[in-house]
């Protein structure tokens, strides 16, 4: 243990020493740890008292005996839930432009573009089965973060063989070479992927803001891998600027991703060609956490997938703040649901958790504790059957296995 500067613990005329026990017994042992003293955390010793704030059950969860009937309670702690996100305005229907249609490995494809109420154009793709005829179930496809805003969509869907290297490289890595959301279509789905909030089409752009806080890079090859790694630096370090600007609007990070991500679902819900009354969500890491909220919030999500998102309140206050976007945070949600009842507020729609053993975005015991919650949450609501978590060794990543498992998941509950 450091030392403490007797001065340090004087008053400014030097008179009795502005010291309590703890201090004084450290002066007089310096390498014994102060007792009552915490573990390393996000906090150091403030950890304890932070997580002590959080109440477990939380007022609104379904695991508060006060609440027995997940019909009556859902509507409940969604509307809470919905009044936390501090949503934008403004929901009207997307009406797409049809940037081009085409055929590739067995799908059709459209490439559309949307306008919403504020931000860039939306781009998105729409994939299914090529001569497809009957209305289909369809899937929110939802990217991931991966601290790359540079790209959007792209992340997890092709459209044709030409592929950017940068996105070639993020699928090897996180999908085990696949674009993951034209697999899913090759199975008779309708999928839709889009570009949310300060991603692809989406992201801010670098003349929009002042040189300061860009670091004056101006873009020439915006393109070029060197370009769109330190377009990822700039958006990495911006992510604090734009939580806090939008806390002075009065909104939320995850209520304007929310926003983008049910205009997506407006859209495809309204398609001919889809049946409303079968969509689901999927989505790993950042679009894990899509998922969460999304299910969340929209009772239109009749069945869920979440890869490589799911933890607790406390893993994040205590262990893994660090490693995580600006993008989970809804102020004063943790006193009303813990993160994994969240995703539980659909219940008794089916969910899918996919969790990676060697996961370094969070740790084991809080990925088994989220585990718990949710499955006394699904026991309560007699439903135990609906939710299921897997857990597979490995880092962060959403590949071949986890995906077929997701797949057949959908396949159960939106095909049956």
């Amino acid at each position: 243990m450091r030392r403490i500067p007797r001065r340090a613990l004087l008053t400014a005329a030097g008179a009795a020493p502005l010291v309590s026990a703890s201090y004084a017994w450290a002066e007089r042992n310096e390498h014994m740890p102060i007792p009552g003293a915490t573990t390393q955390n996000m906090l150091g010793a403030y950890g304890n008292w932070a997580a002590d704030a959080i109440q477990d059950p939380p007022r609104l969860s379904f695991r508060q005996p006060m609440f027995t009937d997940s019909g009556a309670w859902r509507p409940i702690a969604r509307s809470q839930f919905r009044e936390r996100l501090m949503q934008p305005g403004g929901t009207s229907t997307p009406v797409p432009v049809v940037l081009r249609e085409l055929e590739f490995d067995g799908l059709s494809i459209e490439h559309l573009q949307w306008q919403l109420p504020f931000g860039p154009p939306t781009q998105a793709v729409f994939l299914k089965p090529a001569g497809s005829k009957e209305k289909l179930p369809g899937i929110v496809g939802l990217h991931d973060h991966g601290g790359q805003k540079y790209f959007g969509m792209l992340k997890i869907s092709r459209m044709s063989k030409e592929q950017h290297p940068v996105m070639r490289r993020h699928q090897d890595e996180y999908y085990g070479g696949a674009a993951w959301a034209n697999e899913l279509a090759r199975r008779g789905y309708a999928v839709l992927v889009h570009d949310t909030f300060t991603f692809g089409s989406r992201r801010v752009r670098l003349e929009d803001v002042p040189a300061t806080i860009r670091d004056n890079f101006v873009e020439v090859n915006p393109d070029s891998e060197e370009e769109i790694q330190r377009y990822n630096q700039f958006a990495a370090n911006h992510e604090h600027v734009i939580a806090k600007s939008l806390f002075c609007a009065g909104l939320t990070w995850p209520g304007v991703f929310v926003f983008d991500d049910q205009r997506a679902l407006d859209y495809l819900a309204s398609r001919p060609d889809v049946d409303a009354s079968r969509i689901g969500c999927a989505g790993l890491s950042g679009g894990g956490l899509r998922t969460v909220m999304l299910t969340g919030v929209d009772e239109r999500i009749r069945c869920s997938c979440c890869a490589g998102m799911m933890t607790t309140w406390r893993d994040y206050l205590l262990n893994k703040s660090y490693t995580h976007t600006w993008m989970v945070y809804v102020p004063g949600l943790p006193r009303d649901l813990e993160y994994p009842e969240v995703l539980g507020l659909c219940v008794p729609n089916p969910i899918l958790v996919l969790n990676n053993r060697q996961d370094s975005l969070f740790t084991m015991a809080e990925m088994q504790r989220a585990d718990a919650i949710l499955g006394n949450v699904y026991k309560k609501a007699s439903a135990p059957e609906r939710y299921r978590a897997n857990f597979y060794d490995g880092p962060h990543k959403f590949d071949r296995e986890m995906q077929k498992d997701a797949f057949d998941w959908f396949d159960r509950w939106l095909k049956g």
